[in-house]
C-alpha cells in the first residue's frame, strides 16, 4: 500500500472518520531535543498528503507555543484537519516540569478559550482532559467539557490516562469519543481495564507513544545520543541497566522486521493496528514523527499484516520491559487501578 492511501477509521461508535494513524505534535516544540519550525511545517504537510487527518497537541506543549504552531497549519486547511488538544496539566512559566492537575469548571472553560485563541479557530474537534484531577469530581470536569460542546466551542470529548471505571463514569455524563493513553508493544497496562471499557462503550483508543518514545524504532542505541534537554534522560526505561535490558528486547522486533522487509517501528505500529481486531475497537496510534520521510514510513505500517507466529513472538515482550514509563506514575491510570 502507498503511504498516500492511509485508510479511514471511525473515531468511536458514530464518531467522525479519520486517518488510521494520527500525528503527535509535542516534539515539534520541546521534550525530545530541538526541532526547526520550517521542518515542522513540512512534516505537517507531508502528514496530510499521506492521509493523516488527526493532529494531536496540548496547551502544555511549549507553554502553548505548540498550539500556535499547529494553528497556522490548521487554518490553512481547516476542512481536512481534525484537531485534538488538551487541558489539565498546570505548568509554571519557564519551567519544564509540572506538579499540578486541574479539572475544576472555571479552569476547564478558561483553558478552552485560551486554546481557541492560540489556535485561531472557532471550534476544537476533540478536547481532552489531559489528566484526572483527584480533587475534583470527574462529573464536574466532564460536565464543564459538555458545556463547551453545547456552546459550539468543542465537537467531541476525550480523556487521557483514566481507568475503565473512570471512563464509564465520564461517559454517563456525556459521550466520550476517545480515550488517549500510552499503548505499545512495551506498554500494555491499559489492556486490563481501560481497553475493555472503551470497547464496551464504543470509545476509540488513541495510543500515544506507540513507539515507546523511540525505543521501538531501534534507532536509539545510547542516551549519550540525546540532547541535554531531552526528557527521556529522566525516564527509567532509558537509564542504566533498564536501558540495556530494553534494547536487548528489540532483537525479536528486528528479526520480524527483517522477515517483512520492514523497520522495527513499522512492526510496532502494525502490532497496534492489529489490536483493533483483537479487542474490538478503533485503535489509532499517534507516533510523534518530526521528519516527513519517517512519517511516510510509519504510515505505510497500516498495510502491514503480521502472522500468528509474529504475534506469538511479540506477545511476551511487554512483561520483560524494565522500568516504569515515568519517574512519577501518580497521575497515570496505572497508579489508580
Amino acid at each position: 500500500m502507498s503511504a498516500l492511501t492511509l485508510p479511514l477509521v471511525p473515531l468511536g461508535t458514530g464518531g467522525p472518520s479519520v486517518g488510521a494513524q494520527g500525528l503527535g505534535c509535542m516534539g515539534f516544540s520541546e521534550f525530545y531535543g530541538p526541532s526547526a519550525q520550517p521542518q515542522a511545517q513540512e512534516t505537517l504537510r507531508a502528514a496530510l498528503d499521506a492521509g493523516v487527518t488527526m493532529f494531536d497537541t496540548a496547551d502544555l506543549y511549549g507553554h502553548g507555543e505548540n498550539e500556535v504552531l499547529l494553528g497556522r497549519f490548521v487554518r490553512a486547511d481547516r476542512e481536512r484537519v481534525f484537531l485534538a488538544t488538551k487541558f489539565g496539566i498546570v505548568r509554571q512559566p519557564g519551567r519544564r516540569t509540572w506538579n499540578q492537575v486541574r479539572g475544576d469548571r472555571a479552569y476547564v472553560r478558561r483553558c478552552a478559550d485560551a486554546s481557541l485563541k492560540r489556535l485561531g479557530i472557532d471550534t476544537i474537534d476533540l478536547y481532552y482532559a489531559h489528566r484526572r484531577d483527584p480533587s475534583v469530581p470527574l462529573e464536574e470536569t466532564v460536565g464543564a467539557m459538555a458545556e463547551l460542546v453545547q456552546e459550539g466551542k468543542v465537537r467531541h470529548l476525550g480523556l487521557c490516562e483514566v481507568t475503565g471505571p473512570e471512563l464509564r463514569t465520564a461517559h454517563a455524563v456525556h459521550p466520550i469519543t476517545a480515550l488517549q493513553s500510552e499503548w505499545s508493544l512495551f506498554s500494555r497496562d491499559v489492556e486490563t481495564s481501560a481497553v475493555p471499557a472503551a470497547a464496551e462503550l464504543g470509545v476509540a483508543f488513541v495510543a500515544y507513544s506507540p513507539l515507546g518514545r523511540g525505543l521501538l524504532t531501534g534507532a536509539l542505541h545510547d542516551t549519550s545520543e540525546l540532547s541535554p534537554d531531552d526528557a527521556r534522560l529522566t525516564m527509567p526505561r532509558f537509564t542504566g541497566e533498564h536501558a540495556r535490558t530494553n534494547h536487548a528486547l528489540l532483537d525479536t522486533v528486528r528479526a520480524i522486521a527483517a522477515d517483512h522487509a520492514a523497520t522495527p517501528a513499522q512492526i510496532a505500529l502494525a502490532w497496534l493496528h492489529r489490536q483493533s481486531r483483537v479487542h474490538g475497537l478503533t485503535v489509532l496510534p499517534i507516533p510523534g514523527s518530526r521528519r516527513s520521510a519517517r512519517l511516510r514510513e510509519n504510515a505505510a505500517a497500516a498495510a502491514l499484516t503480521l502472522s500468528e507466529a509474529d504475534l506469538g513472538a511479540l506477545e511476551p515482550l511487554a512483561a520483560q520491559v524494565a522500568g516504569t514509563r515515568y519517574t512519577d506514575m501518580s497521575t497515570t491510570a496505572t497508579a489508580r487501578e
